[in-house]
């Protein structure tokens, strides 16, 4: 094959040179691309990495060739795509280097509106402010999708911090304007950019990404708003544009210094896009102020946060504060053991130790395997009902849980279950840390044997003093179900007392807590 490969030889013969190389080269093949998408979505995939030089859409085949300048750009593509696979229209695309070392695509038919949002980007890319209209007619992008984004996140199993949102969205432009909000049952958030070509890369870029391993998926869109109105600058809302606003109701004041500087910074310097060297970069936030997005060489950034030391365990945080000893109060004492907080609290977590007062039998502490599994106990227990008292739960003084001395007076109110075969996540990969929700009335059942009936399961939990609402075997597999009980203290009572129930012969139930109603 030639250095110079010319766009309008043979089709096959050119998607057969998309296939994987051997060798770096500054032209890639882009795979599976959905129908809808449009040739600005598939550029837009390379734009963070440097300028893209020229663009071959293969629509009928669901293929593409990009071209970036220089193979260091290609190859930065390539390795970060390869760790976090990137989505048009919410399904996957492929990207690997092609055979060509070059694209010719001036006598090619049908490459017009492909190459006019070409030349708009690139426009864009190297800091005009005016936009080409060629960008709007190859799939209205601008001006009129705007500026204000809105943010779901999925499977939010970790806390989401303002800040947080602020360091992520702030590599694709200067953001202004963040308000936060719970809707659906869903953590939901509005974000307003200084320009919408910034909108536009963060929601190409970021549409589909996890922020941690397998969980808080983003989704990304549009939103109808044209602009946001902040009252408060707090926890849930800022305008980084006024450091004057009140922070409104009881609720902390923000971090003064983030807000001022977040301003000065935005209103001494706004411009669009301007390539890979032109993301914005994340302020410096406290210590524990917002979770570290470490950037991997030559791009922009990986949202994913770095996994915990412990293969298979829930993914932690860097740079969290505190640790992973747990003060929980205001318990039973009547009715609480070390087991019973073991399972419960190891929905969330490996629980190490557990150790309940000898002189105040209504206080325990609980050692988490680390302190991002403690902080996700507290999140979800703290406040929750427990054997007829409200639960109170947060971080210890205690760095460490010790055992009982040889001869010292126990009655076994300390347990150790660092070795427990009952840890959810001790498995490298586990599908547990996909499925963590809060305590609810509707549990999952897993590891049913084919010997018991629905009336079997029923009574069982019938027996430990639960009311059953409704229950459903999965329609695929039933070996798994959904049981719906009277209230969550009842789901919470129930996965405590049958977590682990021996149905015989060496099966055991599995229960945890189902986001699903029957």
């Amino acid at each position: 094959m030639s250095d110079s490969a010319s766009a309008t030889d043979n089709e096959k013969k050119k998607v057969k040179g998309g296939k994987l190389s051997r060798f770096p080269s500054r032209v890639l093949h882009i795979r599976q691309i959905p129908s809808g998408a449009t040739g600005s979505e598939v550029i837009a995939l390379g734009l963070p990495f440097g300028k893209v030089t020229n663009f071959l859409m293969l629509k009928g085949k669901g293929q593409a060739f990009l071209e970036m300048a220089s193979i260091e750009a290609a190859v930065s593509v390539v390795n970060y795509y390869s760790l976090s696979i990137p989505h048009l229209h919410s399904q996957p695309v492929y990207i690997q280097y092609s055979n060509y070392k070059e694209l010719k695509t001036e006598n090619q038919h049908n490459q017009a509106r492909p190459q006019a949002a070409l030349q708009g980007v690139n426009t864009v890319q190297h800091g005009s402010v005016a936009i080409a209209g060629a960008l709007g007619g190859e799939g209205g992008l601008l001006p009129g999708q705007g500026s204000v984004l809105r943010i779901v996140v999925e499977n939010a199993f970790y806390t989401i911090t303002l800040e947080m949102l602020y360091q992520i969205f702030s590599k694709f432009g200067y953001v202004l304007k963040i308000i936060m909000f719970i809707k659906n049952n869903q953590f939901q958030a509005l974000l307003q950019y200084a320009d919408g070509m910034n909108a536009y890369y963060a929601k190409m870029s970021l549409d589909g990404q996890s922020i941690y391993p397998g969980c808080c998926t983003l989704r990304v869109g549009f939103s109808k708003l044209t602009s946001l109105k902040v009252k408060y600058n707090n926890d849930k809302s800022r305008d980084f544009t006024r450091a004057d606003l009140p922070f409104g109701d009881g609720q902390r004041s923000p971090d003064t210094s983030l807000t001022a500087s977040a301003f000065a910074t935005q209103n001494t310097i706004l411009v669009p896009y301007t390539g890979a060297t032109g993301f914005a970069q994340p302020l410096g936030f406290p210590q524990g102020a917002g979770v570290s997005v470490p950037a991997v060489p030559g791009l922009f950034g990986s949202l994913t946060v770095a996994p915990s030391a412990v293969p298979g365990q829930i993914p932690a945080i860097t740079g969290i504060p505190g640790n992973s000893v747990l003060l929980v109060s205001n318990l039973n004492p009547e009715a609480i053991t070390p087991y019973g907080l073991f399972i419960l609290f190891g929905v969330y977590g490996n629980v190490h130790r557990v150790k309940i007062m000898f002189k105040k039998r209504g206080i325990a502490l609980v050692q988490m395997a680390d302190a991002t599994q403690a902080q996700l106990a507290i999140n979800h227990l703290n406040g929750q009902r427990l054997y007829g008292r409200v639960m109170r739960t947060t971080l210890s003084k205690y760095q460490t849980i010790q055992l009982p001395r040889e001869g010292q007076e126990d009655k076994g109110l300390t347990k150790d279950y660092s070795n427990s075969p009952l840890h959810r996540f001790k498995n490298p990969g586990s599908r547990n840390c996909q499925n963590i929700f809060p305590p609810s009335a509707t549990l999952h059942l897993s590891n049913i044997p084919p010997s018991v009936t629905v009336d079997d399961l029923k009574n069982l939990f019938a027996s430990k003093g639960s009311t059953v609402k409704g229950f459903k075997f999965f329609q695929k597999d039933c070996k798994m179900g959904l049981i719906q009980l009277g209230s969550v203290e009842e789901g919470v009572h129930a996965l405590i007392e049958l977590h682990n129930h021996d149905f015989g012969e060496n099966q055991h139930l599995r229960v945890s807590f189902s986001k699903s109603t029957i």
